[in-house]
């Protein structure tokens, strides 16, 4: 399902026909009996204020995690620009070095960000794994000569670049789960055969059972994007490695 759920576009056709099927088939049953008609009232409004609220739930979940990755993504930027600057306490070689392998590794952060292909991702991931080791092996022999603070704030600034990066890829795999999903879409399919179960039998009714699954699949679509890191249009740009990039290469 999380597979369907990166495709904000494809989410909001199928909440669309299926939340409309749905009302259909609840207006296809026989008339409600009008002195059932109070106590159907009540049903059917507790039943849409739960989809409410899970759509709400479900809605900030999703805005909170969006919140998150846009978070990270500043602090990877101000990481790999601190490490940058303490980079003057290395040896000039190895500052040198390190100075290269940084711009190299945040030209791969920003196409980390900015991709939608899984096979070009893969690729990213790998350059960046290699990227990594390379900053490692050069910083590592440098400080281990000599061992004092100032030479441990260069190995803490490179672990906070590398810190950064697993927090971040952690973020974006952090998704509304399969189940939750699964529940408001089952509470909106009910939804929809109250609502067409209730419906007044009179011309114009068609057009009526289609406010609701229209509206739904709006909301439907809206958290899928916002909860989407790769998919959709409201997707987390990375403005500050933008930044640090331009400064690095001005430098």
């Amino acid at each position: 399902m999380l597979h369907i759920m990166r495709f904000p576009l494809l989410v909001l056709a199928l909440s669309l026909v299926v939340m409309w099927v749905s009302a259909r088939i609840g207006a296809s049953f026989r008339k409600l009996e009008e002195d059932l008609r109070e106590d159907f009232s009540i049903v059917r409004g507790t039943t849409l204020t739960l989809l409410a609220v899970i759509i709400g739930f479900s809605f900030s979940m999703a805005s909170s995690r969006f919140d998150q990755r846009k978070d990270l993504e500043s602090a990877e930027a101000n990481a790999i620009s601190t490490e940058f600057a303490r980079a003057d306490f290395l040896p000039a070689t190895n500052a040198s070095r390190v100075r290269t392998l940084l711009a190299n590794y945040l030209d791969q952060r920003l196409l980390f960000y900015e991709t939608r292909d899984d096979r070009k991702l893969g690729q990213i991931d790998s350059t960046t794994a290699r990227l990594e080791s390379e900053l490692w092996s050069t910083v590592e022999p440098a400080t281990a000569a000599q061992p004092t603070q100032i030479a441990a704030l260069v190995v803490s600034g490179l672990n906070d670049v590398l810190n950064s990066r697993g927090n971040t890829q952690s973020a974006w795999l952090n998704r509304i789960p399969s189940a939750a999903w699964g529940l408001m879409i089952a509470i909106a399919i009910c939804c929809n055969l109250l609502i067409g179960y209730g419906a007044q039998r009179r011309e114009g009714r068609a057009r009526m059972l289609f406010v609701l699954p229209l509206i739904i699949a709006i909301c439907f679509c809206l958290i899928a994007d916002i909860d989407s890191p790769r998919g959709g249009v409201v997707r987390v740009h990375p403005v500050s490695l933008e930044i640090i990039s331009q400064s690095l290469r001005a430098q």
